[in-house]
């Protein structure tokens, strides 16, 4: 089996690197991630300057470019073949709820999927010391069900792990996206020189969404796996919406079918 890994931190993160040992128990690992940190960097594509890839050492690359270009290259270019499986992590921090609109980490899994690669985010709650041991183990688990049991069309999974040791993580749970909230998302501050600067940020979060949230299973000690599906189409309300199709752009002239006008009667 042909596996991929890549990440946002960069090629020289630790989770990167126990991922992608915990991963060669199942095959070949090939690694291509970002040559710097690109958190946060979402579904961004490199367009108008050129990537830059650097062998490092046997199947290990880094790419000059966000993780979409990292996931492209690997599976257009540098793999003698598509992978089997392509699995993207482990990132220093969650990705829960609303994250995984920005996260580069769980980006680049969609981007597997787009090319239609078996694809996994993996995530690590924590903010200082990791233990990337635990979620590497738990990263085999579910690669090792996603290959034998593959994945619904168009469906990534994402997975975050609680940050304790793995005896103590209280098993998976399956679970939908929260939204999380930040407070004071912007700090304003003044540099030395007297002009105002900010920092997205936040100082809080919030929670909504309580029912089967991925944020509940880590505050129990359990992995989170949130099956994704790239249609972010609301299916329910379609038919709703389709009353708009009559709506007309304003200063349009209605158009009606042309009616023949009924000619005079002889005599």
């Amino acid at each position: 089996m042909r596996i991929v890994v890549t990440n946002d931190d960069g090629i020289h993160s630790p989770g990167l690197t126990a991922l992608a040992k915990a991963l060669s128990k199942l095959g070949e690992v090939w690694v291509v991630a970002p040559d710097r940190e690109r958190t946060a960097a979402a579904h961004a594509v490199t367009l108008h300057k050129p990537l830059r890839v650097q062998q490092l050492g046997a199947r290990m690359y880094a790419v000059s470019g966000t993780p979409v270009d990292c996931v492209n290259l690997a599976v257009l270019k540098i793999l003698p073949a598509p992978p089997d499986l392509l699995v993207s992590g482990i990132n220093r921090g969650v990705n829960l709820g609303d994250d995984v609109l920005y996260s580069g980490t769980v980006s680049a899994a969609m981007e597997g999927t787009i090319l239609g690669i078996p694809s996994m985010a993996v995530s690590q709650e924590g903010q200082e010391h990791f233990y990337f041991d635990a979620g590497a183990r738990y990263a085999v688990r579910i690669a090792r069900l996603i290959m034998k049991e593959g994945l619904p069309d168009e469906t990534l999974v994402n997975l975050n792990i609680p940050n304790r040791p793995f005896t103590s993580i209280t098993g998976v749970r399956v679970t939908c996206l929260s939204r999380r909230r930040f407070h004071n998302p912007i700090i304003e501050k003044v540099d030395p020189r007297g002009r105002t600067y900010y920092w997205i940020a936040g100082t809080r979060v919030s929670w909504s969404r309580s029912k089967d949230a991925d944020h509940e299973a880590l505050e129990q000690g359990a992995v989170s796996l949130t099956p994704i599906h790239l249609d972010t189409t609301n299916h329910a309300v379609l038919d709703r919406f389709r009353t708009w199709e009559t709506v007309r752009r304003p200063g349009a002239r209605q158009v009606t079918a042309a009616v023949k006008p009924k000619g005079k009667k002889k005599g």
